[in-house]
C-alpha cells in the first residue's frame, strides 16, 4: 500500500464537507495484471438526476524540491489511472487534487495550462488551512 500524501486527510475532510461519501481509501484497481491505488474513491447522490456521481481523487501536495518534477509525476500517474479506470469503472471521473497556493503560483503558467487542456486533467483545488474545496475544474 502506498504512503498517503501529507494533505490526504485535508482533501478527504473537504470532500465530506461538500456532501461526498468516501467509499474507498484508497481505491484499489487491478487491470491487466497490475494493481494500482488511487488515493480516494467517493460518491455523491445527485438528487436532480436521481443518480450517483462517482469520482476517484489522486491527492498531491507539490511539496518536493521541484514543482515541475512533481507535475511530471502527477500527470503520468493521472494518465495511467485514467486508463485503468476506463477499463474497470468507466463512469467514474478522475480528479487531481492540488493545493490552492500551488494552483495560483504554478498551475496558472501558460505551459501548465496547455498541459491541463491537452491532457484533459480534471482538478480539485483545495485550501489547506480551511480544509475546503475552492474550485473544481472543469
Amino acid at each position: 500500500m502506498p504512503a498517503k500524501d501529507i494533505f490526504h486527510d485535508t482533501v478527504k475532510e473537504s470532500l465530506i464537507k461538500e456532501g461526498w461519501t468516501i467509499t474507498d481509501d484508497p481505491l484499489s484497481i487491478r487491470v491487466g495484471g497490475v494493481e494500482m491505488y488511487i488515493d480516494l474513491g467517493a460518491e455523491k447522490i445527485i438528487a436532480a438526476e436521481k443518480a450517483k456521481r462517482k469520482i476517484a481523487v489522486e491527492i498531491k501536495s507539490f511539496s518536493g524540491a521541484s514543482t515541475i518534477y512533481d507535475f511530471h509525476l502527477a500527470v503520468g500517474q493521472f494518465m495511467n489511472y485514467r486508463l485503468a479506470l476506463k477499463n474497470t469503472e468507466p463512469k467514474r471521473s478522475l480528479y487531481l487534487a492540488v493545493p490552492m497556493d500551488t494552483f495560483d503560483s504554478f498551475f496558472t503558467l501558460k505551459f501548465v495550462q496547455t498541459a491541463i487542456e491537452d491532457y484533459q486533467l480534471n482538478l480539485i483545488i483545495y485550501d489547506i488551512e480551511k480544509q475546503i474545496i475552492v474550485k473544481w475544474k472543469p
